[in-house]
């Protein structure tokens, strides 16, 4: 090719990164909503070992009996798992809930706590994971940097790419302020019962009963609704997308 040609040759354009936009972001929370609830299978392996420690304590009194019931069970889980070559994403996260909840338990026996208080710490972890949850949440909201924006720039390859459009900005604030919601509706009911059941005021047999359903029934219903909401908001498509000025060449 001779100079010329070269000359005439027009340069191709340097790939721009994918548009974010409101499609981008319902899939984006369709995939997530999937992959955070996993389907029936995923609910009951995330489910199953709390509910099983729950029912051997409150049946037999045997914290360490009831302990070891809920690692079979979820180590089962994972054994299938691994034979069938799937996710093991939720038996994984039954299995590290049910290690922290034995770390809180032997603080509490070491710190001389009866059983039931032992018993009430097994639940902690998790109504502290939420709280930290819904903090980190609100305040990424609260300074312009909602979390859901960096899920979204994980997907299409550039983490800071979306804050660029204050209209998705706006948008993945009003989804993460959704997003938070069940973690922090769990912290505000979980919270005062698990106090009143640690200070004696309720009693702890009734207060591990409340904080299961609260966590397993309630919260799941809580996190099914948080995001259909989210997707409903996508739904509407009420909020426009500020499009970048194209200037006609002459």
């Amino acid at each position: 090719m001779s100079a010329d040609e070269k000359a005439e040759t027009p340069e191709t354009p340097e790939e721009q990164p994918p548009h974010l936009g409101v499609d981008t972001v319902e899939a984006l929370v369709r995939r997530q909503l999937a992959t955070a609830l996993g389907g029936r299978r995923g609910m009951l392996e995330a489910a199953v070992p709390g509910i099983v420690f729950t029912v051997l304590w409150l049946s037999t009194k045997e914290l360490q009996w009831a302990l070891v019931a809920s690692l079979v069970v979820a180590g089962a889980a994972l054994l299938l798992r691994l034979v069938q070559r799937s996710s093991t994403q939720f038996v994984l996260n039954a299995i590290f809930g049910i290690g922290i909840g034995w770390v809180f338990v032997r603080w509490a026996e070491s710190s001389g706590g009866s059983e039931s208080d032992q018993a009430l710490a097994f639940f902690l972890p998790g109504i502290l994971i939420s709280l930290g949850y819904t903090v980190v949440l609100g305040f990424s909201c609260l300074v312009g940097w909602p979390m859901l924006g960096f899920m979204l720039g994980s997907v299409t390859g550039d983490a800071t790419a979306w804050h660029d459009d204050e209209q998705i900005v706006k948008l993945c604030s009003r989804l993460t302020w959704v997003m938070l919601l069940p973690g922090a509706i769990g912290v505000l009911l979980q919270g005062p019962i698990w106090l009143l059941g640690h200070q004696g005021t309720m009693d702890a047999d009734q207060a591990v009963v409340l904080i299961l359903v609260l966590r397993t029934g309630l919260g799941w219903v809580l996190r099914i609704g948080s995001w259909s909401a989210m997707i409903w908001l996508l739904a509407r498509n009420a909020t426009p997308l500020e499009q970048p000025a194209r200037t006609a060449e002459a």
